[in-house]
């Protein structure tokens, strides 16, 4: 009996040698067929514009005749930042029109590689305005989109055997709009924020005791006006890297955070990150911290109780300046919830039409030389700032002409405090005691406002109590 068992073994053996050249075990070969649909092809543009003429809906039904929608995929879960979601756009370049896809599948990779041409049947399926993106899933219950679920995915989402190469569309901050979410886009010569990647404890990409959920980081942009943030999921594999503390040029999804009042940018991976300079772009700053005392000789202040509600800020030395748009700093009256203190200034460029607003209020010279222990304090508010931005800036070299703004070298003055988009609306804040005693030389104070008409852009700041003294 043992002496069968072995033989066995042996012819076994030989029989398993005989069938097994070598070990280069590949994957086979996987021919994708082209799709037969019982249905039309329809665009996503088209199917963006029955979401647009839904007379206010988020979602409808498509429970009408089996059309396809067609588009390419751009988002991968392979590195964990997305997670059941499918990101698609109409055009492997200069796309018009994306749309996030809820399906209940994971890994949803090795089907759908980036660049994948798909047809996803529309019966059954709702889409609509979901925290500021485009989204599509079936309906549920309460009226809100829910996941394709798994046993949906053969009959609902068909791979097209064409696939080709995404070319990312290049976009500035202030160049981005609901109407392109969802895209593949190229941010080029920008960096992450000083004071997340630069001393003694740089920030990973997501793995910070912080980070819930999401790591988000403040991007900005070497070229233009303004930043956004850089969202990673902590579930993703590169999540415990440390961010490039270099300039940097970037492919990312642009997406809106969980509320959908601000844009967020998300990676497919690090490998979507490419360096572009080893310099950084950092502003200089005036950071002498907060001063305990405030002095009784007072250099300026302005309440701007004397000026003309209304009308643009002048007079008293301003130097009232409209970089770009048609929007200037201007006094007004107002009650309510968001009341001024009398009359106040404000900025903002709701409904101005403007494709970019930058407003300076420049204070008149101020002498840090001859006066000691300098200090400025003011108070701001907001109403809806979104993600337009006020800045307090300083110059040393400015000629002191309208001309000559642009041209000077400003730097922040970073210990003073602004209200920000999360502060409520209604209330004032004060600047803090900013310290100005470490500069040196005639500076001019600057109030900057950037913006722009469109919707995520065009917050209003208000601004009151400006007063700079010295001991």
């Amino acid at each position: 009996m043992n002496l069968n068992k072995i033989l066995l073994l042996l012819i076994s053996l030989v029989v398993f040698s005989a069938c097994v050249q070598d070990d280069d075990f590949k994957t086979p070969n996987v021919t994708i067929v082209e799709p037969t649909l019982d249905g039309p092809v329809v665009t996503m543009s088209s199917v963006a514009g029955q979401v647009a003429q839904s007379g206010g809906l988020h979602l409808f039904d498509f429970d009408g005749a089996s059309n396809y929608m067609e588009g390419y995929v751009i988002s991968t879960d392979e590195g964990g930042n997305w997670f059941e979601e499918l990101i698609i756009q109409d055009k492997l370049e200069n796309p018009t029109v994306g749309i996030k896809i809820l399906l209940d599948v994971n890994p949803l990779f090795t089907k759908y590689d980036i660049g994948r041409k798909i047809y996803v049947r529309l019966q059954g399926l709702s889409v609509g305005d979901i925290d500021g993106v485009l989204t599509m899933g079936i309906i549920s219950n309460i009226g809100n989109a829910e996941k394709i679920p798994a046993f949906s995915e053969e009959e609902t989402i068909k791979r097209s055997s064409e696939s080709g190469t995404v070319v990312p569309l290049t976009l500035t901050f202030n160049e981005f709009s609901n109407d392109k979410t969802n895209l593949f886009v190229k941010l080029e010569d920008v960096q992450f924020n000083r004071d997340e990647v630069l001393g003694a404890d740089p920030k990973t990409f997501a793995s910070e005791m912080s980070d819930s959920f999401d790591g988000e980081r403040l991007l900005e942009s070497c070229t233009t006006e303004g930043s956004v943030i850089f969202s990673t999921s902590t579930f993703a594999d590169f999540k415990s890297l440390n961010l490039p503390t270099t300039r940097v040029s970037m492919n990312v999804i642009l997406s809106k955070n969980f509320f959908g009042d601000a844009f967020n940018v998300v990676v497919n991976s690090p490998e979507d990150i490419t360096f572009s300079s080893s310099e950084r772009c950092d502003p200089i700053e005036l950071e002498c911290g907060l001063a305990a005392t405030t002095g009784t000789n007072n250099l300026f202040e302005d309440d701007f109780e004397g000026q003309s509600t209304n009308s643009l800020i002048s007079g008293n030395g301003w130097t009232n300046f409209i970089e770009a748009g048609s929007e200037g700093w201007e006094a007004f009256t107002a009650g309510g919830t968001n009341a001024s203190q009398g009359v106040s200034a404000r900025v903002g460029s709701f409904n101005s039409g403007d494709a970019s607003t930058i407003a300076w209020l420049i204070t008149p010279q101020i002498d840090l030389d001859t006066n000691a222990g300098v200090t400025l304090n003011f108070e701001t508010s907001s109403s809806f700032s979104d993600g337009s931005e006020m800045e307090i800036v300083f110059s040393n070299d400015w000629d002191g002409t309208e001309a000559g703004v642009t041209s000077a070298t400003w730097g922040l003055v970073s210990d003073a405090y602004v209200t920000q988009d999360n502060d409520f609306f209604g209330d004032w804040f004060e600047s803090g005691n900013v310290d100005l005693s470490c500069g040196s030389g005639q500076i001019y104070i600057a109030f900057k406002y950037i913006g722009s008409g469109q919707s995520d852009f065009d917050g209003t700041y208000e601004l009151d109590f400006v007063s700079i003294d010295a001991q």
